[in-house]
């Protein structure tokens, strides 16, 4: 992606998320967790679907961290990706 220079980072959907469905980890050029996520999005529209709700937040049932930290931003998920960060993106369990 231009503009993003040699800004690499990864993200990586869990095998748990993986079993609903099917996306590959992606390495991806870009500055906030918006737009790596719309990286993978591109090349599989219903992992966004699965992701997202039809405003652009995370659902209410997918969590996402960057290197172990959650993000903050739900709604816009513009927090921010460097170089060679790990974006996690997992469906959020609970339990009773």
């Amino acid at each position: 992606m231009a503009g993003y220079g040699d800004v690499m980072a990864w993200v990586r959907f869990t095998r748990n998320l993986d079993r609903l469905v099917t996306v590959r980890d992606v390495e991806v050029a870009a500055g906030t967790v918006a737009a790596a996520l719309d990286v993978c999005f591109r090349e599989n529209p219903g992992v966004a679907r699965y992701v997202l709700d039809d405003q652009g937040a995370l659902r209410k049932h997918v969590v996402v961290f960057v290197n172990g930290e959650q993000i903050r931003d739900r709604n816009r998920l513009s927090d921010a990706v460097s170089a060679d960060d790990q974006i996690y993106v997992m469906q959020a369990l609970s339990g009773g």
